[in-house]
């Protein structure tokens, strides 16, 4: 065997190799059995896998393996594979859920920073979905951890229009979502066959959603977005309930009638007790060949909702941006590329990076930040 520095150093190189699906060290998550390095400078290094059918096999073993070679007096690589045993994938499960052993909803407890919007819409067709992928893929671009959380149940599209074509990964009870374009993201729709629908009601939903926030790694997100399901149904209400925290997001058109819907969208926040982040108006114009706009669904709708749900509420509710009509975003969205990365210049992508600005810089209130403060006990009089 070699000395000591060697292996030393193929220890810390192995160290900085991130798992891809839990994005932190294989050598903190338990996945590296064993190290060493022989008379000859082979490095022989036992990786187990979460679980047999990984589906980031190979790019575990390449950036093992890339990461050895970079060793000073390794020679050459020996990879043996093997799979975690129950007890190493419990320990896993309760290591990543911060030591305890079994599901909670990260979110609501104490200390937890992310920053939580429901993206909720009045009635359907009005690019709630659009917006929540693109917004999700600008926060990203910017730097931010960043998950979705695809709460259409019965119309869910975040996956196609990130390009996800594969499932989360089990870990026994624990499922680790799929990350497109730096985003991590769940839905009903991994696990459906194609053309098959949701036919659930009002019980099955909410244990659909608190399974999504429970059962899901989501890891530490500085921003979690929901894309949920026009209307104030089951699953605003669920999710009302699960993520008090929550901050509303309120997707129109400038159509009068769809303002109008929008509007008890947003009206929900005075008996959830949740806060309404501001508006998005979508569709706002079509800008023709000599500049001018042509607008097709008329105007004002995005500011007469946050005009109205300012009174509604008692409180500023911003028209956070109006967003045009542009082919690209839609070509994007079925590409399973969002415009904001497909087509960055365009219309509808600078407005859509000035929204995701905005939000990802608004001041954070204090629910469920730690103040520092000890009660301090004194004697009566």
């Amino acid at each position: 065997m070699v000395g000591m520095p060697v292996l030393e150093s193929l220890d810390a190189a192995l160290a900085r190799v991130i798992d891809p699906e839990i994005r932190r060290p294989i050598t903190e998550i338990g996945m590296v059995r064993s190290t060493a390095v022989n008379a000859d400078g082979v490095a022989v290094i036992g990786i187990d896998l979460t679980t047999s059918g990984c589906p980031m096999r190979e790019r575990i073993t390449g950036d093992v393996e890339a990461a050895a070679r970079s060793v000073a007096g390794v020679t050459d690589v020996r990879i043996e594979l093997g799979v975690m045993s129950d007890e190493q994938r419990h320990d896993l499960r309760a290591r990543l859920r911060g030591g305890k052993p079994e599901p909670v909803i990260a979110f609501t407890q104490p200390g937890n920073l992310t920053r939580i919007y429901a993206v909720a819409s009045g009635k359907g067709g009005v690019g709630k979905s659009t917006v929540t992928a693109n917004l999700a893929v600008a926060m990203a671009a910017d730097g931010l951890k960043v998950g979705v959380l695809d709460a259409d149940i019965f119309g869910f599209s975040i996956p196609s229009m990130l390009g996800i074509t594969t499932q989360p990964t089990r870990i026994d009870d624990m499922l680790l979502p799929p990350i497109a374009h730096e985003v991590k993201a769940v839905s009903i729709g991994m696990f459906v066959p194609a053309g098959q629908p949701v036919v659930w009601r009002g019980p099955m939903l909410h244990r659909a959603i608190e399974q999504f926030l429970a059962d899901v790694f989501w890891g530490d997100l500085d921003v979690l977005l929901l894309d949920l399901p026009p209307g104030t149904g089951d699953i605003a209400i669920s999710v009302a309930q699960l993520l008090p925290h929550a901050e509303l997001l309120v997707v129109t058109t400038p159509q009068a009638a769809a303002a109008t819907v929008a509007e008890r969208a947003g009206s929900i926040a005075t008996q959830t007790s949740q806060n309404v982040a501001g508006v998005i108006e979508n569709m706002s114009w079509l800008t023709q060949p000599d500049g001018t706009r042509l607008e097709l669904f008329g105007s004002g709708g995005g500011q007469s909702v946050a005009a109205r749900l300012s009174a509604t509420i008692g409180t500023r509710v911003p028209l956070l941006g109006q967003i045009p009509l542009d082919i690209g975003a839609r070509e994007a969205g079925d590409g399973g590329t969002p415009v904001v990365l497909s087509l960055p210049e365009s219309p509808a992508a600078i407005a859509l990076r000035s929204i995701a600005t905005a939000l990802a810089t608004r001041q954070r209130g204090l629910a469920g930040k730690s103040l520092g403060v000890t009660p301090v006990k004194t004697n009566p009089l």
